[in-house]
C-alpha cells in the first residue's frame, strides 16, 4: 500500500470506497481503503511463520475493479508447495460503485452483502499446482474476483495481476528452446548449458540465473523450491521497483513490520487454530544456487552413479519476478570399479593407497593347505586390513608396522583382502601372503622400535644409543644423516617411510651393520656408539632391520646432537 493508505481493524469486509483502476487494489480479508497504486507480485503465507496464518479449506478472495470496456487484463497464479483451485469470475458494478458518484460510500457491511450475495460470471478457473494464467486483451468493465482455496493443506501462493501487460512485463520470457542441456557428466559433476532469456539479451534488464538441485523431482516454480527449503524470509520479500508497479511494504499486507512489532493489523486476529508456532523442520537435500547471468555452469560435489533433478530460474533482479525452464534430469556416473591385484604365493607385492582411499586384493592359493599366512607392512600410518574368506569375514584389524596373522586354511578357498588408507594422507604398504608357515619374508620387530640416545654419554663428537631386537638373529644395520638445526618433526615424518630400504641412502652414510639376537626377550638390547660426529652438529641416526628374504623394515628415525663445548 502506499503512503497514504489507511486500513480498518473491523471484521473482514469489501473494500471500503471506489477504485478506479485494477492498481487500486482491494481484498475482502485485509480490508485496506484502495487507494495503493500496484497489485504486483504480491506473497501469501498460509502457513506457520510467526503470523497469523490461513489454513486449508479456507477460501481465499480478492476483488478488483475494471472501469472500462476493453481493457486488457493479466492474471498470474502461481502454487508453491500445494495444488490451489482458483476462479476468476466477473459481476457488473454496484451501481453506486459506478460512474461519477458522489464520492460518498455504503456502509461497510452493507457493501459486503451486496457483493458477496451477487452472482458473477466465470471467465477463468484451474485446478492444480502448475503456474496458469488468464490473459485477455480485451476485459469488460466490472467487478472482478479471484477466489483461491488449497484443499490439501496449509500453503504458500503468489498472484500477479495487471492492466498493462505489454508494459509491465516483470516475469522474464524465456527463450524460444527453454530446455537445460547437459552437455558434460561425470562421477561427482554435471555441467548445464541453457539459452538466456531474450529479457536481458533484447530488453536489456538485468537477469540472474538460479540453479536449483535435489534427489526427488523438478520443480515448477521458485516459489516452491522457497517453500521446500522452509526460508520463511523469502516470502517476505516484496519486488524491487519495476516497469509500470510501485514499491511496497509487506506490513501493509498483514505482516507486522520490524519496528512496528507491537501492533498486528490486517489479517485476522490469532486464535487457537491459527496460533500454531512454527516448528522445527528437518534439513531438506535441495540446493539452491545463483550464479550471475552466466549460461553454463558446473554442479560439483555430487555423488556416483546418484540421480539428481536441475531446474532453471531466470529472475528479473528489478522486480524479483522468475521464470521456470523446462526442468532436466541426470544419473552421474558410477564410481570406478577397483581393479583387483591377485597375489602370488611367498611374492612381496607394493600397494599404493590415495587418502581415504581402499584397495582390493585377490589370493587363490593352488594347492590345498591348512593355514594361511598374511605379512603386512604398513610404511607410513596405519592402514585397515579385512580377509574374507569365500565371504565369510575373518579378519579385520589396524595395522602399524609389520603385522603377521596366520588363518586357518580350506581347500580350494579364495581370500578377498581389502585395504583401506589413512584419513591423514596416501598410505604405503608391503603386502605377502603364502600357506608355507616357514616363508617369513619380513622381519620380525619388537613392539618398541624407537631408538634411544643416552645423553649422559653424549660427547662433542660421538653418541651412544639402544634399541631393541628379537628372539630371531636378523642383521641390523645404522646410518647416519647430518641435518640443520632448524630440522622440524615435519621434514622427520617425511623421511619415516619404513619401506625405505639401505639401498636408498649414501655409502658415505652408513655407520655399520651387524648380527643381534638374544633368546630372552628380556635382554634383547643392543647398543652402539657413534664416533667421528662434529661439536654442536645435528644428526638424523637410522635403523634398518633385514629379514632372511632380503626385506628391511626402518626404526623410527632419532634426532641427537653432539656437544658444542666439552
Amino acid at each position: 500500500m502506499g503512503p497514504g493508505s489507511s486500513w480498518h481493524e473491523s471484521e473482514p469486509t469489501a473494500c471500503t470506497r471506489h477504485v478506479s483502476s485494477l492498481a487500486d487494489l482491494c481484498y475482502l480479508m485485509l480490508q485496506p481503503s484502495c487507494g495503493a497504486s500496484g497489485f504486483g507480485d504480491t506473497v501469501h503465507s498460509l502457513v506457520e511463520n510467526g503470523h497469523d496464518i490461513w489454513d486449508a479449506d479456507q477460501l481465499f478472495m480478492y476483488f478488483f475493479v475494471v472501469e472500462e470496456d476493453n481493457t486488457p487484463l493479466a492474471v498470474t497464479v502461481t502454487p508453491c508447495d500445494a495444488p490451489l483451485e482458483w476462479k476468476l469470475s466477473v459481476q457488473e458494478l454496484p451501481e453506486e460503485a459506478s460512474g461519477e458518484g458522489s464520492g460518498e460510500t455504503e456502509p461497510l457491511e452493507q457493501q459486503k452483502q451486496q457483493i458477496t450475495n451477487e452472482e458473477g460470471t466465470e471467465l477463468f478457473s484451474y485446478k492444480g499446482n502448475d503456474v496458469e494464467y488468464f490473459v485477455s486483451s480485451s476485459s469488460p468493465s466490472g467487478l472482478y474476483q479471484l477466489d483461491l482455496l488449497s484443499t490439501e493443506k496449509d500453503t504458500h501462493f503468489k498472484v500477479y495481476a495487471t492492466t498493462t501487460p505489454e508494459s509491465d512485463q516483470p516475469y522474464p520470457e524465456l527463450p524460444y528452446d527453454p530446455r537445460i542441456d547437459v552437455t558434460s557428466l561425470g562421477r561427482t559433476t554435471v555441467t548445464l548449458a541453457w539459452k538466456p532469456s531474450p529479457t536481458a539479451s533484447l530488453l536489456k534488464q538485468p537477469i540472474q540465473y538460479c540453479i536449483v538441485i535435489n534427489k526427488e523431482h523438478n520443480f515448477k516454480s521458485l516459489c516452491a523450491v522457497e517453500a521446500k527449503l522452509g526460508s520463511d524470509d523469502a516470502f517476505m520479500m516484496a519486488p524491487k521497483p519495476g516497469l509500470d508497479f510501485s514499491p511496497f511494504d509487506f506490513a501493509h499486507f498483514g505482516f507486522p513490520s520490524d519496528n512496528n512489532s507491537g501492533k498486528e493489523r490486517g489479517f485476522l486476529k490469532s486464535s487457537s487454530k491459527f496460533g500454531r508456532q512454527m516448528s522445527s523442520k528437518p534439513r531438506v537435500d535441495l540446493h539452491k544456487i545463483c550464479i550471475g547471468n552466466k549460461n553454463i555452469f558446473t554442479v560439483s560435489d555430487l555423488k556416483p552413479d546418484m540421480q539428481y533433478y536441475f531446474d532453471m530460474f531466470a529472475v528479473n533482479t528489478n522486480t524479483n519476478m522468475s521464470t521456470a525452464y523446462i526442468g532436466t534430469f541426470a544419473r552421474t556416473k558410477e564410481e570406478a570399479k577397483q581393479k583387483t591385484v591377485e597375489l602370488k604365493d611367498g611374492k612381496v607385492t607394493d600397494i599404493f593407497i590415495k587418502r581415504k582411499g581402499a584397495k582390493f586384493l585377490r589370493f587363490a592359493p593352488v594347492s590345498s593347505h591348512q593355514k594361511v599366512t598374511f605379512s603386512v607392512h604398513s610404511c607410513l600410518d596405519a592402514v585397515q586390513i579385512q580377509v574374507r574368506r569365500d565371504g565369510k569375514l575373518l579378519l579385520s584389524q589396524n595395522v602399524e608396522g609389520v603385522r603377521q596373522f596366520q588363518l586357518r586354511g580350506k581347500a580350494k578357498a579364495k581370500y578377498l583382502i581389502r585395504l583401506k588408507g589413512s584419513k591423514k594422507g596416501a598410505s604405503m604398504l608391503k603386502i605377502l601372503a603364502t600357506t608355507r608357515p616357514n616363508k617369513q619374508s619380513f622381519p620380525s620387530l619388537p613392539e618398541d622400535t624407537r631408538i634411544k640416545a643416552f645423553d649422559r654419554l653424549r660427547t662433542c663428537s660421538s653418541v651412544t644409543v639402544a634399541w631393541l631386537g628379537t628372539q630371531e638373529r636378523n642383521k641390523f644395520c645404522i646410518y647416519k644423516k647430518e641435518v640443520d638445526d632448524n630440522y622440524n618433526e615435519e621434514q622427520k615424518k617425511r623421511e619415516q617411510n619404513q619401506c625405505l630400504g639401505p639401498d636408498t641412502r649414501k655409502k658415505s652414510e652408513k655407520v655399520l651393520c651387524k648380527y643381534f639376537h638374544s633368546q630372552n626377550i628380556q635382554k634383547a638390547v643392543t647398543t652402539e656408539t657413534i664416533r667421528g660426529l662434529q661439536p654442536g652438529r645435528s644428526y638424523l641416526l637410522d635403523v634398518y632391520v633385514i629379514g632372511h628374504g632380503g626385506h628391511s623394515v626402518k626404526y623410527q628415525s632419532k634426532l641427537v646432537k653432539t656437544r658444542k663445548f666439552c
